[in-house]
């Protein structure tokens, strides 16, 4: 009997997912946003145009704001160097790795440019999607744990504000998905970086588009396994020789996350303006 695992339709929803909470820490920032002089946007660097939040244009309004590709590490360093041209010509943005310190210091040098001249303290607010890195880098800019890290999505439930400098200031704030990814492509590319709770999504799932989408990116010439393939591999396997599919998955999905399968970047910056009219 063939218990391969099946793909749902091309068109069917495969998360969704916008609590309450959210949307009360997105009418907050809202609020809070005249306290505000400069924005953080941080993205995870594999799905910039997926991991960006469109709401914040109208939210952010006029404000300095500063771009940072997270998890520049996991990403395909020519792909992440294409989309850092494509965003240059609308806004400070940087590539960083939020975990190595080095790497978080470009973020504060960038920071101090957007502060400079200003009198007094200056505010930020560092948004995000959930599990994006916001933490992480918040917690490199103040050289110490203050502001809680975990890989999971919606850690983050409240605004919290820490002190950076003489004069500057950072507020954290919840992760905020958008109120629908309409796109099952994007869909499963958020719940593939983390940006949506595990028990939102089928994880089988995930990780089969993701596999169809990579081998016909590569005309089938990659040496990332498929689900099957890694599930027999890794010993995922229950009683009579049947496939722990749903296990596996989920370990499937944690070493795409751990760069095991290699640098990849899961959307591609476009050529010119041309194409996003």
């Amino acid at each position: 009997m063939n218990n391969t695992p099946s793909l749902r339709n091309e068109f069917e929803q495969v998360v969704q997912w916008y609590p309450g909470h959210m949307a009360a820490a997105m009418r907050r920032i809202d609020d809070y946003m005249k306290l505000i002089d400069i924005v953080i946007e941080v993205v995870d660097a594999r799905v910039p145009h997926s991991g960006a939040n469109p709401m914040l244009d109208a939210i952010a309004g006029k404000r300095p704001r500063l771009l940072v590709l997270n998890r520049e590490d996991l990403a395909d360093p020519l792909a992440t160097a294409r989309w850092l041209s494509y965003f240059a010509k609308r806004r400070r943005v940087i590539a960083i790795n939020g975990r190595e310190q080095s790497s978080v210091a470009k973020a504060n040098y960038y920071l101090g440019q957007l502060a400079q001249g200003a009198r007094g303290t200056q505010r930020a607010i560092v948004v995000g999607l959930p599990n994006s890195g916001k933490s992480s880098i918040i917690n490199g800019l103040l050289r110490r744990a203050a502001a809680k890290t975990e890989d999971r999505a919606g850690v983050t439930r409240s605004l919290q504000w820490f002190r950076v400098g003489a004069n500057l200031e950072l507020m954290d704030s919840p992760g905020i998905l958008v109120p629908k990814i309409s796109s099952p492509d994007a869909q499963w590319k958020l719940a593939l970086v983390g940006a949506v709770p595990r028990e939102r999504y089928d994880p089988e799932d995930i990780a089969i588009r993701f596999h169809r989408w990579l081998t016909t990116g590569t005309n089938g010439r990659t040496k990332v396994p498929d689900l099957e393939t890694f599930s027999r591999a890794r010993g995922f396997m229950r009683r009579g020789g049947e496939v722990d599919y749903h296990n596996a998955a989920q370990s499937y999905i944690k070493d795409f996350n751990d760069g095991k399968f290699g640098r990849i970047t899961l959307e591609q910056a476009p050529k010119d303006d041309a194409e996003t009219a």
